[in-house]
């Protein structure tokens, strides 16, 4: 099979390559590199069967030959990462809205089977907890930078959605639930590799807000596993999935379990949510997902546990550091 991954350079994106290399598919990648990194497929650029595109998927002429040379699309492409989407909500925006408005129209034309991978954030401030995809999304106020990103992937599942109703374009869409794992940085916020970092270097490790509020970390080897077998199951088309563990942590219990794994004297400090990001900033208090849909038509079950999934990050972080 011949495989097109947007945002194929990116932490997932690349993981999922590397899945479709090891089943001897095809792979061609996508990627303007503006979160992602050649680094993270550095070790596929010589293989036979990989591909890859340094340009955007906004590029209308690129994109559409790449399509029209694969079988499958998978749309990870986007701005990513609280602290990205802060400060720069009109990238967020026109580059998750536009990307995908690009990638549907053009698969439509040859209807090639398209995933795109949203976001638990969509869920916003709902309290409905697990959250259940048919669940209400309740979203912040406009004037709330923070939702902005919510609001943009919600718009993609709509547009998918509405693809496959009306012009019965196969699409499915995946909700990721911090999803973890090696070569993820914490560039633009994201918590697991931030604490790491910051314990292996001996510097204070920084929860946001009271440290009370919970998450979920899915592995990302669990994930890619789950998008390939979303991917081959013809029921799964016109549906939507939460994808992730749930298994629920809270953010300061997360950091003391770094600090112990590094064994680190890392001091755990404490930075309000204003400093951090920007005045008024909102979180969710919870964010677990309900994961049985999922399970129930692929037989999705996580299987790494939090401790693996920190060790592995710490296994990459100390490699980074001595390459």
């Amino acid at each position: 099979m011949r495989v097109l991954i947007t945002g194929g350079a990116g932490f997932i994106g690349s993981h999922l390559s590397d899945a479709y290399i090891q089943r001897g598919d095809e792979v061609y990648v996508i990627d303007d590199l503006s979160t992602g990194t050649i680094e993270n497929i550095q070790h596929l650029k010589r293989h036979p069967r990989f591909h890859y595109t340094i340009d955007t998927v906004h590029n209308h002429p690129v994109t559409a030959e790449l399509i029209d040379q694969c079988d499958v699309i998978f749309h990870l492409a986007a701005a990513v990462g609280v602290k990205l989407i802060v400060e720069s909500p009109v990238r967020t925006i026109e580059t998750n809205v536009r990307g995908t408005e690009v990638v549907l129209s053009i698969a439509n034309k040859k209807k090639k089977k398209v995933l795109i991978a949203s976001t638990s954030e969509v869920y916003g401030l709902s309290s409905d907890v697990p959250f259940r995809e048919d669940g209400n999304l309740v979203m912040g106020a406009t004037t709330k930078g923070r939702w902005s990103y919510a609001c943009s992937k919600a718009i993609d599942e709509f547009l998918a959605l509405a693809y496959w109703r009306e012009k019965k374009l196969p699409t499915i869409i995946v909700r990721l639930f911090n999803t973890v794992g090696p070569r993820q940085t914490g560039q633009y916020g994201m918590v697991i590799p931030t604490f790491v970092k910051q314990a292996l270097a001996g510097r204070p490790i920084t929860v946001y807000g009271d440290g009370q509020q919970s998450r979920c970390f899915g592995y990302v080897g669990d994930v890619v596993g789950a998008l390939i077998k979303l991917m081959e199951n013809s029921d799964a088309v016109g549906q939507v999935f939460n994808i992730g563990s749930n298994a629920e942590i809270s953010i300061l219990k997360l950091a003391q379990r770094v600090k112990e794994i590094t064994h680190s004297d890392s001091e755990i400090v404490f930075v309000p949510y204003d400093e951090a990001y920007e005045e008024g900033f909102e979180d969710m208090p919870r964010r677990v997902p309900d994961i049985s849909k999922v399970s129930e038509l692929v037989g999705f079950r996580p299987e790494m546990s939090l401790d693996g999934i920190l060790e592995s990050v710490v296994d990459y972080q100390i490699g980074r550091r001595h390459r």
